[in-house]
């Protein structure tokens, strides 16, 4: 089966696609608070989803880490008015320390296609 690679970098790839699965690096965006970078994300991840070949209802699972988790209300607002209601992806939240100090939450998701 083949793998292809999505912006690969010497580091990685930001999607990788293996069959009719696709793994998304962790995203990340700027922003002043949590709200705006979680709205980024998930621009960045439907944009990614989309080169893939599939899109936000066929999310396998999502894992969200949180720099802290007093944003856990301000990222679910937002991740509650995008996420495919019908199709919620088994999900985990965490806290912990990101890349750099101006990242407040990363996302990973793998999704199906096809």
């Amino acid at each position: 089966m083949s793998i292809e690679r999505l912006d690969k970098g010497r580091r990685m790839s930001e999607a990788v696609i293996h069959g009719n699965t696709v793994y998304l690096a962790g995203q990340v965006a700027e922003g002043p608070d949590v709200e705006s970078q979680t709205k980024a994300v998930l621009a960045s991840i439907d944009s990614l989803l989309a080169r893939a070949g599939t899109d936000k209802s066929r999310i396998l699972t999502a894992t969200i880490w949180l720099s802290d988790i007093a944003n856990f209300a301000g990222m679910n607002s937002v991740w509650d008015a995008w996420v495919d209601q019908e199709n919620p992806p088994a999900r985990a939240t965490s806290e912990g320390k990101l890349a750099a100090p101006k990242f407040l939450v990363e996302i990973i998701v793998v999704a199906a296609r096809g």
